[in-house]
């Protein structure tokens, strides 16, 4: 786990490359996670849409980002992101990022930052659950951390379009907690929609169906440090004309609302 955890962190590191000669756009190079088939982690992608607007609008938050997934992404070619800052304030920026492969725009993204402010702090949201003992440990495919759930999205047994997923990552950079974030909620609202299909759970994708996210959009509310207890807590209303649709919370173990997310992907060959 040590490996894949660092090979994360460093797939994080963009490279700088050229900027526009009036400073509204910059571009940058991530390499790409080494996976047992050619196509690109859609997480990865919105990790690295995370670093690249921090990199562009330094001083701010990334507060939300819409991403549209327009063809996948091959692991064998870097990315190119391309950063358009449409407009930057004192307290508020907005960036447009594209990326691309050769000359293949493989995804896009519209990022809004913003330097947090002080106001009064109210939340309403349902409570957590007691963090599960360590029998209820769970390996997930792609997440090079730890994670519990009483729930196994690899059983293909129809049940509810909810999945609770605790998850705590080694030590990471103060920096990266948002990154680390998108990357953990691109990974099981599929899985969670397809829970009330009897016979098919998330391992059958490229098999006994065929599904790919589409749109992808988070907002954050606090801070992230994903080197603690998390809870993604997440539910799929819908699953229709084939494409699902899911959304979730990410809070602490003591019950602060850290962030939002919201999933559309197309869900091909169901029975």
């Amino acid at each position: 786990m040590s490996a894949e955890w660092d090979r994360l962190l460093t797939v994080l590191n963009l490279t700088p490359g050229s900027a526009d000669s009036a400073g509204t756009s910059v571009t940058l190079t991530g390499d790409n996670l080494e996976l047992a088939y050619h196509r690109l982690f859609g997480g990865q992608i919105l990790a690295q849409f995370v670093a690249a607007a921090l990199h562009a609008c330094p001083g701010k938050s990334v507060k939300s980002l819409h991403s549209v997934f327009v063809k996948e992404g091959l692991i064998d070619s870097p990315v190119t992101y391309t950063v358009f800052v449409r407009h930057e304030g004192r307290s508020f920026a907005t960036a447009q990022i594209d990326a691309s492969q050769g000359e293949r725009l493989i995804a896009t993204a519209t990022a809004s930052l913003h330097v947090p402010e002080q106001s009064p702090d109210i939340q309403h949201v349902d409570a957590v659950p007691t963090l599960p003992d360590e029998t209820f440990a769970r390996s997930i495919d792609l997440l090079p951390w730890e994670a519990r759930s009483a729930d196994d999205l690899d059983d293909a047994t129809a049940g509810p379009p909810t999945y609770e997923l605790w998850m705590k990552t080694p030590h990471t950079p103060a920096d990266r907690g948002e990154c680390i974030a998108a990357y953990a909620t691109d990974l099981t609202l599929i899985g969670t929609a397809l829970r009330p299909v009897d016979n098919y759970d998330q391992r059958g994708n490229g098999t006994a169906f065929l599904s790919a996210v589409t749109t992808h959009t988070l907002w954050f509310h606090r801070p992230v440090r994903t080197d603690q207890w998390l809870l993604l807590r997440q539910h799929s209303p819908i699953l229709a004309a084939g494409r699902c649709f899911g959304r979730g919370d990410l809070l602490s173990a003591d019950g602060r609302l850290l962030a939002s997310f919201a999933q559309e992907a197309m869900v091909r060959g169901l029975v």
